[in-house]
This record gives C-alpha cells, structure tokens and sequence, in this order.
C-alpha cells in the first residue's frame, strides 16, 4: 500500500462584489473584509467603476477575482436581464474567475434564466434565492410610507416569507469564501409567512407608532409611482412583482 495525500484546494481569493453598496452587497463586502477576504466593490461610485449598461468598465473590475458575487440591478426579471448576465458570465470565464454566488428571485421565471446560464458556465457556482426583504421597509423602497404611518401597495392577502437581509448576506458569504456550497441552490426565507398587513402590524408593535396597511388598486398604484417620477425601470419593476 501507498500512502497517498490529498492536496487541498486553494482559498478564495479576492471577491468582487457586485451592488457592493446596495442592500445585500455592502453587508457582504463588508463582513467579507471583517473576516480578512480581499473584496473590490463593484458599483458605479467604486475605482475601478462597473456598471451593468457598460461592459468597458468590466475587464478592470474583474482582474485578479477570484469569486464573484452577482447582484443585478433592480431585478433579473428585467427586460435585457439574461443578456448582461451571459455577457458578464462570459467575461469573467475569460478573467479565470473561479467562483460565482447569484442572488436570484423566489417564482421568477426569468430569473432563473439567469440562474441556468451561470449554472452551465463550467464555474463553481451556488444560486441564492431570495424575495421580499424586511429591509424595504427601512432602507428601501416603502421607507417613506412607514414614515409617513401608512403602507399603500396592492398587495392584497398575500403571505411571503419576507426575509432579513443579513441572513442572505449571511449565506452568500458563506458560498463565496467557504467549501462545500458548490452546486448548491438555496431558498432563503423568514421563519413564516406574512402579509403587509401583518408586517403594518409588526411596525406598529416595535415602533409604538401606528402603522397601517392600506390596499389600493394596481393600476391606481402604478399611476401613482409614474407621478411621483420614479425612474421608468423601477415602475416596471414593481408592476411585475404586483402583478
């Protein structure tokens, strides 16, 4: 017999993290760099800048990246969604990235289009999916209307499993720096479910303040977010989750 020893894989290296200041990203850049990773962000504001819109900027950001975190902006459900995501996958092949972590969306069909390109990459891969998040209501979209002590939308009955954005983060670090996660598609999710209503009811509890959940029309309500000059694909963006 011949003793024989098993060479272990080499540790992650720089992580680039995309949306590196949205609400996922920056607690996994982050918690990334309080643990000793090497992280570049990857947002508009950063050096070297990435941006969806303008592949040029794509090569800089992705040279000597090990691991990469993929957040697309405002959702994959967008129109145009899969192409950048093929487009990027592609790119960072090229670059010798080993490893990519995806936040997708829980019931989104063109989501998980983009789930499927990068699971066929030939690249380490763990698919993150997430929905609605505790944090739209505190540093998201529904801010101002906690603030203003009424949540507006036409949502209905319907119960998520909202989930807090920490925990995502918690997973996607875990996937990006750890082994053991390869291959590996989580659904991440709040311990149960719950209407706005029920989170109007949660607010008020917590806050001492009152906090109602007010179901208006969806037509009545994209009307609305048009009026209030919301950029074009965030009106979109939110009809399709509506709807």
């Amino acid at each position: 017999m011949t003793n024989s020893t098993t060479t272990p894989r080499p540790a992650i290296g720089r992580v680039l993290v995309l949306g590196g200041t949205g609400k996922t990203g920056s607690r996994i850049a982050a918690g990334l760099t309080s643990e000793g990773h090497a992280v570049r962000v990857g947002s508009r504001g950063a050096t070297p800048p990435f941006d969806w819109s303008d592949e040029s900027g794509w090569d800089a950001c992705l040279e000597d990246i090990d691991a990469v975190y993929i957040s697309y902006a405002p959702d994959l459900a967008m129109p145009g969604a899969s192409a950048a995501i093929a487009a990027f996958v592609e790119r960072a092949r090229s670059h010798g990235v080993r490893r990519l972590v995806l936040l997708s969306g829980r019931g989104e069909p063109e989501a998980q289009v983009c789930e499927r390109i990068v699971q066929e990459a030939g690249l380490e891969w763990t698919v993150v999916r997430a929905s609605w998040f505790f944090q739209n209501f505190s540093e998201g979209a529904f801010v101002d209307m906690v603030l203003a002590g009424q949540i507006t939308l036409p949502a209905g009955d319907v119960a998520e499993p909202f989930v807090d954005v920490d925990d995502i983060a918690e997973v996607a670090m875990a996937a990006l720096s750890k082994e053991g996660h390869t291959g590996e598609v989580y659904e991440v999710t709040g311990p149960r479910l719950m209407t706005f209503g029920d989170v109007a009811d949660a607010l008020t509890k917590e806050t001492g303040r009152e906090i109602s959940y007010f179901e208006v029309p969806h037509d009545a309500f994209i009307d609305e977010v048009k009026r209030s000059g919301a950029p074009q694909d965030v009106v979109w963006m939110l009809d399709y989750l509506f709807a």
